[in-house]
């Protein structure tokens, strides 16, 4: 997490919608040989105390020595910003080339479950993204044919991570005034996909206030 406070005054409950809402990071542990790092999807329960997520049997994390400590890594939106964007170099003297991104680290333990729970997880999984999508009837495992969903499971086991503590860092120029601000977000907005994502949340900040 940035350590400059302007960035990390995003609320608990805005950190973890927005974590909700994505559902997929970068699970990491240590491992006997160095950190070891998966991307997963996950599904965060009610009231955001632990999440669902699975692995392949092959991944390294299997193998970890589970229980452990854990941390899942939910990235968003970046982009490059040039200091040209600020303003004239008269108006705006002296500044440097940033990034600017959002983060999300939910951190806690990582915890094997029963095999018995996989079936149960993979179809909540998949409603929750199915639902998501428009204008479709959403695809559930009972299109599978018999026998091929039990089949495909055997290559995953399910696990729980116990949320202990949750940071997030929403760098998008807090440090800078209003109007430099709007003059970046409007340069953001030509970018990329990504790059029109920082813009839309840098105006979004900007008519509400919110840090």
């Amino acid at each position: 997490m940035h350590p400059n406070p302007a960035f990390r005054q995003t609320s608990r409950d805005r950190n973890l919608a927005y974590a909700r809402a994505r559902g997929f990071g970068i699970l990491a542990v240590n491992g006997p040989d160095g950190p070891l790092a998966a991307h997963v999807p996950f599904l965060l329960n009610d009231d955001a105390t632990m999440a669902d997520l699975h692995l392949a049997r092959s991944n390294a994390i299997v193998r970890a020595g589970l229980p452990a400590p854990a941390l899942i890594a939910i990235c968003g939106p970046d982009a490059y910003v040039s200091p040209d964007w600020y303003g004239p170099h008269e108006q705006v003297p002296d500044q440097v080339p940033t990034w600017n991104y959002v983060a999300v680290h939910l951190r806690g333990v990582l915890e094997p479950l029963d095999e018995d729970s996989l079936r149960p997880h993979v179809d909540a999984l998949s409603a929750v993204h199915e639902g998501r999508i428009a204008g479709k009837t959403p695809w559930t495992s009972t299109k599978m044919s018999e026998g091929a969903m039990p089949r495909m499971m055997r290559m995953i086991l399910p696990f729980r991570f116990q949320v202990t503590s949750v940071d997030g860092t929403w760098k998008l120029n807090q440090n800078k005034p209003a109007d430099v601000r709007t003059r970046a977000a409007l340069a953001l907005a030509q970018g990329d996909a990504s790059a029109q994502g920082i813009a839309r949340l840098i105006r979004e900040d900007l008519a509400s206030g919110q840090p």
